[in-house]
């Protein structure tokens, strides 16, 4: 950190010099403006990034012989996380048809990748979508909403037996994943480029907070998954009606716990937070008493309402994660 003096310019303004390798490297001539943002905690920020239009960011990854599909996924949700707005594939040779394969499934698992263009050598990949289009707290409800709905699903699948309510299930755990992989590459945006922050009225500390909501719920919808694998399994055995009722009970009340954990987040009701973590305690006793009863039935059949007690009590302790987060986060407003 440099140490610059204030200085009094015409009587009445204050002035600081900028350093010359910092004006060298962003290229900024005589009359160039400058963006300015004031922190609540006294911080002044400069950046030049209000003088010109904010270049492209591209990745370019080269493919040999030797393609691991997977390996190529992964570099692909690398990049888009990471924040590029361009992707570009190049092949020595005639690009192979399994990269086309797995371009497609890149752009269908993700939010706003499209093709652009393509030859016989390259793929090119652009982000159309704008990170103010999605705003952060849109996206944490709609990944509530979907993991909501699928843990009531379960519970109808549980009571009916219908097979095609859990595989319904398993194809929408794929719109989480890609949910929670927006908000991680808008928070990477967000932290690249200052200004775009102020403009969207989010504070940088906020981004974290964001992202570790979607972490957890995209877990959540992980547990989820589980427990409609695990009915599936149970599907043509019977199940007593008593362990039954515990199940949607216990199943009740940790959907509960998350609903109002989301709930008191976004209200910003950091009693309300408290009060759920209280309640998961009396979650974990019902939990155990499903163990306690599972264990009347045959090896496979007690393993799989183990399993579902478990996802159960995970969620809960997750929708407590959500709480003590807002904790965090409202505390971290607070005024002393």
């Amino acid at each position: 950190m440099e140490i610059r003096r204030v200085q009094i310019t015409g009587g009445a303004s204050y002035a600081i010099t900028l350093p010359k390798d910092w004006i060298k490297l962003n290229k900024i001539n005589k009359n160039d403006q400058l963006g300015l943002f004031s922190k609540p905690d006294g911080t002044l920020l400069i950046t030049p990034k209000m003088i010109s239009k904010k270049p492209s960011k591209t990745k370019e990854f080269t493919i040999d012989k030797d393609i691991n599909q997977k390996y190529l996924l992964r570099q692909l949700l690398g990049a888009y996380i990471t924040g590029y707005n361009s992707i570009k594939i190049n092949s020595k040779k005639r690009m192979p048809s399994e990269v086309g394969s797995t371009v497609r499934n890149f752009t269908q698992i993700t939010i706003g990748q499209e093709v652009v263009e393509e030859t016989d050598e390259t793929i090119t990949i652009k982000d159309l979508l704008r990170p103010a289009e999605m705003p952060f707290n849109s996206t944490i409800k709609r990944m509530h909403l979907i993991v909501k709905s699928m843990h009531e699903d379960a519970m109808k699948a549980l009571e009916t037996g219908n097979k095609k309510i859990v595989e319904e299930i398993l194809l929408r755990d794929s719109d989480i994943d890609r949910l929670h992989w927006l908000v991680a590459r808008q928070c990477n945006i967000l932290l690249q480029d200052i200004s775009l922050s102020e403009k969207m009225s989010i504070p940088l500390s906020m981004t974290y907070t964001y992202f570790q909501l979607s972490r957890i719920i995209e877990r959540m919808g992980d547990h989820v998954v589980s427990i409609a694998k695990n009915i599936l399994k149970l599907a043509d055995s019977k199940l007593d009606k008593k362990i039954k009722e515990n199940i949607q009970f216990s199943s009740d009340l940790a959907l509960d716990i998350f609903n109002k954990s989301i709930g008191s987040f976004f209200q910003k009701d950091i009693k309300t937070s408290n009060r759920n973590i209280e309640i998961v305690q009396k979650l974990e006793v019902l939990c155990r008493e499903i163990n306690s009863m599972a264990i009347r039935y045959d090896g496979s059949i007690a393993i799989s309402i183990g399993h579902i007690a478990e996802s159960i009590r995970r969620i809960g302790e997750y929708a407590e994660d959500i709480s003590e987060t807002t904790i965090n986060y409202l505390v971290g407003l607070e005024k002393n």
